[in-house]
C-alpha cells in the first residue's frame, strides 16, 4: 500500500475524494452527510479541507495533528 499525502494534493481533488467517501465542504471546513462540520473525535476541533487526515482503510477523517494520530493508533493500532 502507497501512502499518500492530502498536503500535496490539490483543494479540487481532496473535494472530490471527500465527495466520493460522502462528504462535502463549505470551502474551508468538511461537512457531513447531514451538512455538520465534521469533528476530529479525539482533539474536538473542526476539520478544515486543507488540514485533513484521512488513514488507510478508514473513512474517519480527522484533523492532521500528532494528538489526533496517536489517539487513532492507540484505538485501531497501527495501520500503516
Amino acid at each position: 500500500m502507497e501512502l499518500i499525502s492530502l498536503k500535496k494534493i490539490s483543494k479540487e481533488s481532496k473535494l472530490l475524494l471527500l465527495k466520493g467517501f460522502g462528504f462535502s465542504s463549505d470551502g474551508e471546513y468538511i461537512l457531513d452527510a447531514q451538512g455538520n462540520v465534521v469533528i476530529d473525535k479525539y482533539v474536538d476541533v473542526p476539520v478544515r479541507v486543507d488540514n485533513m487526515l484521512i488513514l488507510p482503510g478508514s473513512t474517519l477523517i480527522l484533523d492532521d495533528n500528532e494528538l489526533s494520530l496517536s489517539r487513532y493508533l492507540e484505538e485501531f493500532g497501527n495501520v500503516l
